[in-house]
């Protein structure tokens, strides 16, 4: 089962990704490739699988993504070898991406994958404040990016099997797990 959290940056996704993991068994993350540079905390291999912008752009062209985009001017996508080897291990994964690639990512697997999609809902105001106190600092043009596509986000939230505001994370958390642990069931 393939399990996607979508929303716009600084809805909580990763932190409520890392929380699935640690709390139930079977559950395991799919890093993107990205030509973005690390941060403080990203671990190669777990948060992402970092390349140059030249080999992201090889990759492209050897067609070994399922899907990719441009974000804040970084190439991020999903490794069709990566996610294959993944389903096939029979772990429940758990990957955040954004709206244009969940939307591929379903049109390319829904025959051969189940998948659950989940947009996280954060208001605008509240997410200006989470972006303001992200670890990597981001600047405030970055902020301004990210906020300028919090719109075109919320617009595609039809989408998804699942919407949650997610303003307390226990509590999202717990929404998460009931939904995972429903949806196996529904198999």
């Amino acid at each position: 089962m393939l399990v996607i959290l979508s929303g716009v940056a600084g809805a909580g996704k990763d932190t409520i990704k890392r929380e699935l993991i640690k709390r139930m068994e079977n559950v395991e993350t799919l890093p993107s490739f990205t030509s973005r540079p690390p941060r403080e905390g990203d671990i190669e291999g777990e948060t992402y699988c970092f390349v140059t912008k030249s080999e992201f752009e090889k990759m492209i062209s050897n067609d070994e993504f399922y899907e990719y985009d441009i974000h804040h001017n970084n190439y991020y996508g999903t490794s069709k070898k990566l996610l294959k080897e993944k389903i096939a291990s029979g772990k429940i994964i758990v990957k955040d991406i954004d709206v244009n690639g969940t939307e591929h990512l379903v049109e390319l697997l829904k025959n051969d994958t189940k998948i659950v999609t989940i947009f996280l809902r954060v208001p605008k105001e509240e997410l200006r404040k989470r972006l303001v106190n992200r670890i990597d600092k981001p600047s405030e043009e970055e902020i301004i990016l990210r906020l300028n596509r919090f719109d075109y986000e919320e617009s595609k939230i039809n989408v998804y099997d699942y919407v949650i505001k997610n303003n307390d994370l226990e509590k999202t958390v717990q929404i998460i797990m009931a939904i995972i642990n429903n949806e196996k069931l529904l198999k």
